[in-house]
């Protein structure tokens, strides 16, 4: 058994293939063949069902198939200065193809922009859960933490990239829904290709582990380009020179077979962005080609099928406007020719009859925006002025075959993905299923049952929770001066007040025994919110609040700080080794004991549902950040001290998580910002369902550390518990 040693040289999963319940292909399938655009919404709306994972594999398995294999394999191109060069001489082809679109007229420019923005609003999504349990400590997973850090704002999302280039966008008065709305796409009139290419990126974000080469490869790729801040007039947030250190130190670290995955990721990205800049050119062209009556006709087709009946009065070409509009062979063309040659639209004084309908004051104001308006404005005039109409209606077909090229090589089951269903097996099996949840998605269903289990289990405490020695769960209502003065009192009578130094020390055998009965939590140190986030649901205070926390966790990329790498520090120091636990080796370890198991698996579990179980994992944050102070903690800082042990992992959690700044008192005030923007959106009622589902998120701490509080409440009659 080969034992886990710093620094960690990760760089790709050492599983590939992937398990998924019977069930799970034919929902794939259906969202398949439904199309493009039917994945990029599931892929960006949903991460937390097994279905996205095997998605994600069809996405990629996809790309793979279609794409060119790189031609130059020599050492030269394959060093970090080569790709560097490439990507540089890519840069330079596309800002030449795309200068003349930012100069192009308002309308096709913010078409272009538009087209552009299903990719530029979901940047970076592939480190979206780079950052796991599995991949925890490697050297250049901490540097795309890093980076990582400064695209989400440093936790402030309002300055993270994705709000920077909303905000872009917005100025340039292209208005757009969120990326997870159901109708983003069809606003941004998306090419079925933009959406493949969307797919892919977010497919990345879904398996960085098992992808980790391709994720490396695209990452360099994608911000050294620098497309959308092209587009957008907007500056890199990432230096090129940071990015070509990350891709040279993973290059060292990486053997052949994954140094060529990675290369090939850099031919297939850069092949995909000067795709997508054609592509944007043909939009570009096929916008300005328009004449004046298309572009009347595009906003008839858009606001045709909502005329509703009462415009059963109103005719064009001798027929009810109503009856033409559901003809359900509706000829466009023919009834904008009728409608050019309608009374409606015949010159009067003061405008012809129908902009008068849509001004302030007439029966069709509101229908059409400003630019409709304007559009419709200049049609007019241009009728009165006796322009020969030019109805010629020519079909959008930009990026048409490369999409339907790229749908053929998605559908087919990827070869990696194995059918069957999950059995949960023993604590050690079912741990490794959960850190490896990317090659075993048919777990998830086992994973929820296990955190519904933990959080209603521990609504026994709401009662009994203020004899705990350590924590108090019991129940109070909510307000924030009343959680301060909860999270002040654990700390003062529980935490602190009762400290007095030990004043007989355990043996050297009997500290590292109690060392041991801690480790396995500590090396998922800040497991439960790291996948909290993630692209399309990163905007609250409370999001970039906790992920601030968990980038410290991480040390915000410094492999230093990062706690995962202390905890193995310490582990070392006592002489204990065991493989990483994302190994299968890790399967037979015989250090750690297998009756403590029971608290990771619970907060793996939890830490798979940060959707679905957000205000729990806000409570249990709580609960876990309050525990790095008071006494236990300096106990085990001086039984370690004694026998010339490694106190960093101690040390750091009861410096960083002080009440008074720390992570403590910062895990008090995300819950106030976030029922405070729970109030604001939904109503003051809306406050105490979620309280309750927070206030049992800390309860289901506080069940794993009151073991004696726990044992009793097993003694006694069975506690009914809410759901």
């Amino acid at each position: 058994m080969s034992a886990f040693a710093l620094p960690d040289p990760f760089v790709v999963a050492q599983l590939s293939t992937s398990e998924f319940d019977p069930a799970t292909a034919a929902m794939a399938d259906e969202v398949i063949a439904a199309g493009a655009e039917s994945v990029y919404h599931r892929l960006v709306a949903d991460q937390e069902s097994e279905v996205v994972f095997l998605l994600a594999r069809h996405a990629l398995k996809g790309f793979f198939s279609t794409s060119e294999e790189p031609t130059v394999q020599d050492a030269g191109e394959q060093d970090a200065e080569g790709i560097a060069e490439r990507t540089a001489q890519v840069r330079r082809h596309i800002t030449g193809m795309l200068q003349p679109l930012r100069e192009a007229e308002t309308r096709v420019r913010d078409a272009v922009l538009a087209q552009r923005a299903p990719l530029a609003l979901i940047g970076g999504c592939w480190l979206d859960s780079v950052s796991q349990p599995a991949t925890q400590p490697a050297t250049v997973v901490n540097q795309l933490v890093r980076h990582q850090f400064v695209w989400r704002g440093e936790g402030n999302p309002r300055r993270g990239l994705h709000q920077l280039r909303g905000r872009a966008l917005e100025e340039r008065e292209v208005f757009l829904p969120d990326v997870t709305a159901p109708d983003f796409l069809r606003q941004a009139e998306a090419r079925s290709l933009t959406a493949w290419h969307g797919a892919y990126y977010l497919g990345l974000a879904k398996l960085p582990a098992t992808f980790l080469p391709e994720v490396v490869g695209t990452h360099y790729v994608m911000a050294a380009l620098g497309i959308d801040e092209l587009l957008l007039g907007t500056r890199p947030m990432l230096t090129e020179a940071d990015l070509r250190a990350t891709l040279a130190d993973y290059l060292a670290l990486a053997p052949p077979p994954v140094r060529r995955r990675l290369y090939a990721a850099v031919t297939r990205t850069l092949a995909m962005e000067l795709d997508h800049a054609r592509l944007l050119a043909d939009v570009a062209e096929w916008h300005a080609g328009l004449s004046l009556d298309a572009q009347v006709a595009r906003i008839v087709a858009r606001h045709a099928p909502f005329a509703g009946k009462q415009h059963r009065n109103v005719r064009v070409g001798g027929r009810p406007l109503t009856e033409r509009f559901d003809d359900p062979d509706f000829d466009l063309a023919a009834f904008l020719a009728d409608f050019r040659a309608s009374p409606q639209m015949k010159p009067r004084d003061g405008g012809c009859r129908f902009l008068r309908a849509i001004k302030f004051g007439g029966p069709m104001f509101g229908i059409f925006d400003e630019r409709e308006a304007a559009t419709f404005q200049r049609w007019a005039e241009a009728i009165a002025a006796g322009d020969p109409p030019d109805i010629e209606l020519p079909p959008n077909t930009a990026g048409d075959d490369a999409a339907r090229a790229l749908a053929a090589a998605i559908r087919p089951t990827p070869p990696d993905v194995e059918v069957r269903t999950a059995t949960r097996g023993d604590d050690r099996a079912f741990l490794h299923r959960l850190v490896n949840i990317e090659n075993f998605p048919n777990t998830l269903a086992l994973a929820r049952a296990n955190a519904e289990e933990g959080l209603a289990r521990a609504e026994a405490l709401f009662e009994h929770g203020g004899d705990g020695v350590l924590t108090d769960a019991s129940w109070f209502d909510y307000s924030p001066s009343a959680l301060n003065e909860r999270v002040d009192r654990i700390y003062w009578d529980k935490l602190v007040n009762p400290y007095q130094p030990l004043t007989e020390i355990p043996d050297r055998d009997e500290v590292v025994f109690g060392q041991k009965t801690f480790a396995l939590g500590s090396m998922i140190d800040g497991a439960w919110a790291h996948r909290i986030g993630a692209t399309g649901r990163y905007t609250r205070r409370s999001d970039g609040m906790l992920y601030s926390i968990y980038a410290d966790e991480m040390g915000r990329g410094d492999v230093g700080k990062n706690h995962i790498t202390l905890i193995y520090q310490v582990l070392a120091s006592l002489g204990i080794e065991v493989p990483h636990i994302r190994d299968t080796a890790f399967l037979d370890q015989d250090e750690l004991p297998d009756h403590l198991y029971g608290f990771s698996l619970f907060q793996l579990s939890l830490a798979l549902f940060p959707d679905s179980l957000y205000d729990e994992i806000l409570g249990y944050n709580l609960g876990i950040e309050m525990f790095g102070l008071g006494t236990q903690r300096m106990h085990e800082m001086q039984k370690l001290r004694r026998h010339g042990f490694d106190i960093a992992y101690e040390e750091a959690h009861l410096s960083i998580d002080n009440l008074s700044a720390g992570h403590a008192r910062q895990s008090a005030e995300i819950i106030i910002a976030y029922l405070h923007d729970v109030a604001k959106l939904s109503g003051a009622d809306a406050v105490a369902s979620h309280w309750r589902r927070i206030w049992r998120g800390y309860a289901s701490f506080a069940y794993f550390i009151e073991h004696e509080l726990v044992a009793g409440l097993a003694r006694r009659e069975p506690v009914d518990v809410v759901i």
